[in-house]
């Protein structure tokens, strides 16, 4: 919850000074006040571990920063207005002195511990809109006749708060050894912001047609099982998911053949699920700006248009990826280039060679069929790949 930035909690006027008070320019929205309900200021005080205890203004007096650093951390972190209703606890002060304390001793930046806030309460507040929806909603059905679903809910949150943390901070730190080792990876220091990566698109086809076909509830268990299905399969083989947005979801990988890997699985996973409309992919490989755990670019936005004019159930990637899969071996320069090669060593097999191997045939994974040039908006004229499993038309 964030603060107001006009009046202190004993009725006093904020002191004057413009460095400690209001950002300029900002309506309270004084529909965000804290509720009064018994038992959600019950679970609250359950949840952050402390009573209701300060006002904003209060709460940044105690934490020793200003109203208006205040203001922009408790906004960052997603927080809506509350006046200056008593609403704060020690929890709020601590974090307050946190992200303060990082700036002061030169460790953060103050737009860089902005940053810090806000994506951390994008990404949390994602998490626990989708446990009360749909985890919590669930498990707090009454066992027993005439009790309410309130009267389940605290003891239950009781049980679960402590393992849920635990497990939260576990994946947290797990993910983060992950990220910090691909950054340390990097072949320079550029390359940590600005890396090379393949980026790609998954669209599920006459999906508005279908939102005025399905119920409410079926569609929602539609997008979940794409968003399941499309997180699953990229985890499983190396990429990242980068985000969902229903109907559409991207993912990047560092290199191209794990992210042919995962486009071709998701089309073929979407095929065998009679319910599922067809998928398109669309893949680009170049250098991907990240930010806030997001990828930005002219990559991501030719990955993007790429997947607009991908046919149904099939893969369409641009000329940088497919010069990236030929180079790493992932697949032939041409369906001539491969056949010759099989064909000269299956020669060299029937002639034979004294004491010496036989010639391998190259192992390619992946055919690339090039498509017709054609102009894309904002991007100029590109040229196409459609990427297939080998012995696959």
């Amino acid at each position: 919850m964030t603060v107001d930035d006009t009046t202190s909690g004993d009725g006093a006027e904020p002191p004057s000074d413009p460095s400690v008070h209001a950002t300029p320019h900002h309506e309270v929205d004084h529909t965000a006040e804290p509720t009064d309900d018994p038992l959600a200021i019950r679970l609250e005080a359950l949840i952050l571990g402390a009573d209701r205890r300060y006002t904003p203004f209060q709460a940044a007096r105690t934490a020793g920063v200003s109203m208006d650093l205040a203001s922009r951390f408790w906004r960052a972190m997603g927080f809506a207005d509350i006046g200056q209703a008593k609403a704060l606890t020690e929890a709020d002060v601590l974090a307050l002195r946190r992200l303060s304390g990082l700036v002061e001793a030169g460790l953060l930046s103050e737009p860089m511990a902005i940053q810090v806030a806000r994506s951390t309460g994008q990404t949390t507040a994602r998490l626990a809109e989708w446990q009360i929806d749909s985890f919590l909603e669930g498990l707090t059905e009454p066992p027993e006749p005439g009790m309410t679903r309130t009267e389940v809910t605290y003891p239950l949150v009781e049980l679960l708060l402590p393992e849920l943390e635990e497990f939260l901070v576990y994946v947290w730190r797990r993910q983060l050894a992950a990220a910090t080792g691909r950054v340390v990876q990097a072949a320079d220091d550029d390359e940590m912001v600005d890396r090379r990566l393949a980026v790609g698109f998954a669209d599920l086809v006459g999906f508005t047609r279908l939102t005025r076909r399905l119920e409410e509830e079926e569609l929602g268990e539609l997008v979940e099982s794409f968003e399941t299905t499309c997180a699953d399969l990229v985890a499983a083989h190396g990429g990242r998911l980068i985000k969902t947005l229903g109907d559409e979801v991207l993912f990047a990988a560092d290199d191209a053949g794990t992210a042919a890997e995962i486009a071709l699985r998701l089309v073929e996973a979407m095929a065998l699920d009679e319910t599922m409309p067809a998928l398109r992919v669309g893949i680009a490989f170049g250098t991907v700006t990240t930010r806030m755990g997001d990828v930005f670019g002219t990559t991501v936005n030719l990955a993007s248009r790429l997947t607009s004019i991908a046919p149904k159930d099939a893969v369409l990637v641009d000329g940088a990826f497919a010069e990236e899969l030929t180079r790493t071996g992932d697949a032939p320069v041409s369906e001539a280039q491969a056949a010759e090669d099989a064909a000269a060593a299956a020669r060299a097999e029937k002639e034979g060679t004294d004491g010496e191997e036989p010639r391998p045939v190259p192992k390619y994974r992946y055919g690339l069929q090039p498509m017709w040039q054609r102009p894309v908006r904002g991007l100029g004229v590109v040229e196409p790949w459609l990427l297939a499993r080998r012995g696959q038309s």
